[in-house]
């Protein structure tokens, strides 16, 4: 995902200097016109605005926090901008240390997944000074469509935690419904476009039941990253005195997938965790 956002900052006219764990990742970007930097370190030294996305909480503390961090070379002034799904309170840690060099935070993780990200139509999600918001903001309206600033330092983080809350209880929702229509011998591609457009309909069953149905399990977004998120969701609801047993079960079907290999597949991959309880196989065979 973070290289398609990159490329669209590229795409308009923004000077970029990128790190990635291997430069293979970056050659897109490289061809594309980005400069190339050893460390984030270095992309600290010479930007106004430093944006990462990572995988998770501990890559965000070495990233931005480390030895080797963004902020160790960030001048006065620069802003450094985590886009990736991470903790509410790392994000307000990285606000009050940057803030004591000189440096501005903003916490803007995003959704709509692979193909948010390759057509600039990201729903950003932002915490942070107004002001700042305010200076970052066009980057933000070249990655994304949605772009909502819900309050100061980790408040982005909420935000993002809402929307996996409820991308969790509409998977199960959608698998489900899908194992549902294939023990009861119904044509499952009919069925979709029957309830699809009707109330049911939603982002999970538009974009993620087609690839369900043709046994496609690629990730846009990984289960291993959901459960990370789904953790984070849990705990601070835990903080907050907020029963939630509805995200309770989701992460349980999801840990269920990690068990059986399945970390590195995508989300819609849960239909396997739901049709293992009655003993269906997927894809269903073809109908005859």
């Amino acid at each position: 995902m973070g290289t398609s956002m990159c490329a669209h900052l590229l795409t308009e006219g923004y000077t970029t200097t990128v790190t990635t764990r291997t430069r293979a990742g970056a050659d897109g970007l490289l061809a594309a016109g980005a400069a190339w930097a050893t460390t984030p370190a270095e992309v600290g030294a010479v930007s106004d605005i430093v944006f990462s996305m990572v995988g998770y909480p501990d890559d965000v503390r070495e990233v931005v926090l480390g030895t080797d961090g963004a902020l160790s070379r960030a001048h006065t002034g620069t802003v450094l901008v985590d886009m990736t799904t991470s903790e509410p309170s790392l994000a307000r840690e990285i606000g009050e240390l940057a803030a004591a060099r000189g440096v501005f935070a903003l916490d803007a993780p995003v959704s709509g997944g692979d193909v948010g990200a390759r057509n600039g139509t990201l729903s950003v999600m932002v915490g942070g000074p107004v002001d700042v918001f305010e200076a970052v903001r066009p980057c933000f309206d070249a990655m994304g469509s949605t772009v909502v600033r819900h309050g100061d330092h980790g408040a982005g983080q909420h935000a993002k935690m809402v929307n996996q809350i409820l991308i969790a209880g509409t998977m199960v929702a959608m698998a489900e419904g899908l194992a549902y229509a294939y023990r009861v011998g119904l044509d499952i591609e009919q069925v979709l476009a029957s309830v699809g457009s009707g109330a049911a309909g939603s982002w999970s069953l538009a974009n993620l039941a087609p690839r369900v149905v043709a046994g496609d399990f690629a990730p846009g977004f990984a289960v291993d990253h959901l459960v990370k998120d789904l953790g984070i969701a849990l705990r601070e609801a835990e903080r907050a005195h907020l029963a939630l047993p509805g995200l309770a079960l989701a992460d349980q079907l999801y840990v269920a997938l990690q068990a059986q290999g399945r970390g590195r597949d995508g989300t819609q991959t849960l239909v396997h965790a739901l049709a293992s309880l009655s003993g269906l196989a997927w894809p269903p065979p073809p109908r005859g």
